[in-house]
């Protein structure tokens, strides 16, 4: 046999509003619109109903704790007197005769119900649209300067999108709310744009780095010169040290990409040593001369 001053948590002597506090608190946790599909609170809230039917129920409840309780929850109804009702059907719970002073409780429960899920639609905004892809295509130069491109976005809307200076391959530029719209009238998804950096015919970039391959003749080399240097900003005249040899690199500072802190990086410059295709002058001296031991290129190598 259960107890339904057990069943419900609460003691003998409870009071009518703590039997029917502690049986809300319950049947608001196991009611099968709070837990579909779960037959054990179903069979739970079941027990707890009956609980509350016998305690809140004077006359039952009295009968009950003056030794009566042999017929509580065995009887397959809700009452503890023979013929009280058939097997319970939660779907009574509004009018049913065995629920009989029940209603309002199940009139709140429901009510906290509808509430819960009102409030969870008021606080759950409107799903936004989806989010569009599209790949604009810079030239190297655009993409250290930085500028105005024209974007065509899926469905033939064009528009203007502002690229960075420094602006890196593969960099995405997001365009809040110039994606699609949303169906369900939430806020419209974003745009976003992949950077597509085309490649330069002498520049080449390494994070805010840009690097350059320079030839120079042999006598500027050998000689020093002022030559001229093309950077992304224009061309600037550098000064190349005397006997500077193949891979000697030259640094020009703030000649780089701008960075993400706004800082720009350098443009470093490598000398790479050109001899003429035909110079008979050249060759003849280059057939007498005799260079010494001292200046062997090969001398700190080890074979």
């Amino acid at each position: 046999m259960d107890d339904p001053y057990k069943i419900l948590g609460v003691s003998k002597t409870a009071s009518d509003a703590e039997i029917r506090k502690a049986y809300r608190k319950l049947a608001k946790a196991l009611h099968p619109d709070a837990k579909p599909g779960d037959k054990a609170a179903e069979e739970r809230f079941k027990r707890v109903s009956q609980a509350f039917n016998t305690l809140s129920d004077k006359e039952k409840r009295a009968e009950y704790d003056a030794g009566g309780a042999a017929g509580f929850g065995g009887m397959g109804g809700m009452g503890g007197r023979p013929g009280a009702g058939g097997p319970f059907n939660h779907r009574q719970s509004r009018g049913g005769r065995n629920f009989e002073g029940m209603g309002d409780i199940f009139s709140d429960l429901f009510t906290d119900f509808g509430a819960q899920q009102q409030q969870q639609q008021r606080r759950a905004p409107p799903p936004r649209g989806s989010d569009i892809r599209q790949a604009v295509r810079v030239d190297f130069m655009d993409a250290a300067r930085g500028g105005k491109h024209r974007v065509t976005l899926p469905g033939g809307r064009s528009m203007d999108v502002s690229v960075p200076p420094g602006a890196m391959d593969g960099q995405v530029l997001r365009l809040r709310r110039q994606g699609d719209a949303s169906l369900q009238g939430g806020q419209a998804g974003d745009a976003l744009i992949e950077i597509k950096v085309a490649t330069h015919k002498y520049f080449r970039r390494e994070h805010e780095t840009v690097h350059l391959e320079l030839p120079v003749s042999l006598k500027e080399a050998t000689l020093g010169a002022k030559v001229r240097v093309p950077t992304i900003d224009g061309a600037v005249d550098v000064r190349v040290p005397a006997g500077s040899t193949s891979g000697s690199l030259l640094r020009l500072r703030g000649k780089g990409f701008a960075g993400s802190n706004g800082k720009r990086g350098d443009q470093m410059v490598r000398l790479l040593v050109a001899l003429p295709e035909q110079d008979d002058e050249l060759r003849d001296f280059l057939a007498t001369w005799h260079p010494s031991s001292a200046d062997d290129p090969r001398k700190g190598m080890k074979f």
